[in-house]
């Protein structure tokens, strides 16, 4: 089987569509106490249209070409899913109880155990050179297809050089490459708007000194949930109180539990990184801060919403801020890194 080189950002736009659809659903039936659709005898769950969403991401992706399409199918595939989701506790009580307590903590399992095997399967090994060229040759023919927007065809081209570096056919490498400079210039589309979302990021969001800054209030925050989680698990509750001081930390329940493994992750992949950010220039630590503020902006969010209610708003929101720097610092440094590529590469 052949890796995509987009597949793990599609399955992680993927399970952020997901759970900001399911947030969005329980927020705004919280606001318009639940209404249903239907009447006094049937009853349609969004369960249903979370399955027609599914289904119709996929019938998209069978019947059409194009990046375009497979934009369209993540999106609505994300949707879908959220929607399905939201209603896990129906489908595991024998009462179709929508508020089950457990819910939030299937639903966290669910979209970890998909992050984690993407990531997995990503970091297993290196591309290969069959993958650079078959990864050329679907960019090309989304070129053929519909054309192709500049930071596209740099990838194709860049993923060919890869290829013939390593050996690959000489002729294939010439003819994917005539295909790609040959495709009709498009708009950037979804990136397009990314980058014009990063250039309204406001500056002290987008300046490069704040992404340590916020990284570290995110590992220390998480370092205390560690701590705390620990103490709860190691005594099953502690509650000091002095004419001073008064300090209760309640019993580990099955959402605090949930709650301590993503702080753990959250720690795990966050400390490494954040020390290592003025230690080298190297990526991995932006994408390691980028996947553990992901864990803990929107997976914490999950049972933090269903704990806390809207209170979880605010943890999300701090959680997010610090995604964006991070995710837009990221995507300034590859880009640097690429110019400096294609500047050696004319050079030579």
């Amino acid at each position: 089987m052949v890796r995509s080189a987009h597949g793990t950002s599609a399955v992680e736009s993927f399970v952020i569509v997901a759970v900001a659809t399911i947030l969005i659903t329980r927020a705004y039936l919280e606001i318009m106490d639940y209404p249903q659709v239907g009447n006094g005898t049937l009853h349609i769950a969004h369960a249903l249209w979370g399955g027609a969403g599914m289904m119709a991401a996929l019938v998209i992706g069978w019947l059409f070409l194009g990046f375009g399409a497979r934009v369209v199918a993540v999106v609505l595939g994300g949707i879908g899913f959220g929607l399905f989701l939201d209603e896990v506790g129906k489908f595991v009580t024998r009462d179709n109880d929508y508020f089950y307590g457990p819910a939030a903590e299937i639903m966290y399992v669910t979209v970890v155990l998909v992050l984690v095997a993407t990531r997995l399967l990503r970091d297993a090994a290196e591309p290969t050179p069959r993958e650079c060229l078959a990864n050329a040759a679907a960019i090309a023919a989304d070129g053929v297809a519909g054309g192709l927007p500049a930071h596209r065809r740099e990838k194709g081209l860049e993923l060919l050089g890869r290829a013939r570096e390593a050996g690959a056919d000489p002729d294939v490498v010439a003819g994917l490459e005539v295909l790609l400079r040959r495709s009709a210039p498009v708009s950037a589309g979804a990136a397009g708007l990314r980058y014009h979302l990063r250039r309204r990021l406001p500056r002290w969001v987008r300046s490069p000194r704040w992404v340590p800054v916020l990284a570290w209030l995110m590992v220390i925050s998480a370092i205390v949930g560690v701590i705390g989680g620990a103490v709860a698990l190691a005594t099953g509750g502690v509650d000091v109180a002095t004419d001073d001081l008064e300090v209760t930390v309640e019993r580990m329940t099955v959402s605090g539990g949930i709650l301590w493994i993503t702080a753990c992750l959250t720690v795990a992949l966050g400390l490494p990184a954040v020390i290592a950010l003025h230690r080298t220039d190297a990526l991995w630590p932006l994408r390691w801060l980028r996947v553990a503020a992901l864990i803990y902006a929107l997976l914490g969010a999950l049972v933090d919403f269903a704990q806390i209610g809207f209170a979880a708003l605010t943890n999300l929101a701090l959680g997010l801020v610090t995604l964006a720097a991070i995710s837009h610092r990221l995507a300034v440094q590859t880009a640097e890194g690429s110019a400096r590529t294609r500047s050696v590469a004319v050079r030579l």
